[in-house]
C-alpha cells in the first residue's frame, strides 16, 4: 500500500481561473407589488410587536425605591 504525496490535491485551486464557465445563470425575477407589500407588512408587524412588548415590559423592569402602597392585611389594621 502506497501513500499519496498530498493529503488533498490543491492544484485545482490554483487553476480555477482557467476553467470559468461561459453559461450565465438566468436573471433574477423581480418581486411583484403584492410580494413587496407582504414583506413590508410582515416586517412592520414584527417591529411593532417588539416595540409593543418593550413598552409594556418597561414598567415592570423599573425599580422604585419607595413602593406606591404598602402591603398590609386588614387584620393587622384592626388590632
Amino acid at each position: 500500500m502506497f501513500r499519496r504525496r498530498e493529503a488533498v490535491p490543491f492544484s485545482f485551486v490554483a487553476e480555477r481561473n482557467q476553467f470559468r464557465s461561459n453559461v450565465t445563470p438566468p436573471p433574477r425575477q423581480r418581486p411583484s407589488v403584492s410580494q413587496l407589500t407582504g414583506r413590508t407588512l410582515t416586517g412592520l408587524t414584527i417591529v411593532a410587536g417588539l416595540v409593543g412588548s418593550l413598552l409594556l415590559g418597561m414598567p415592570s423592569l423599573e425599580s422604585s425605591a419607595t413602593p406606591a402602597h404598602s402591603q398590609q392585611s386588614e387584620a393587622t389594621e384592626r388590632r
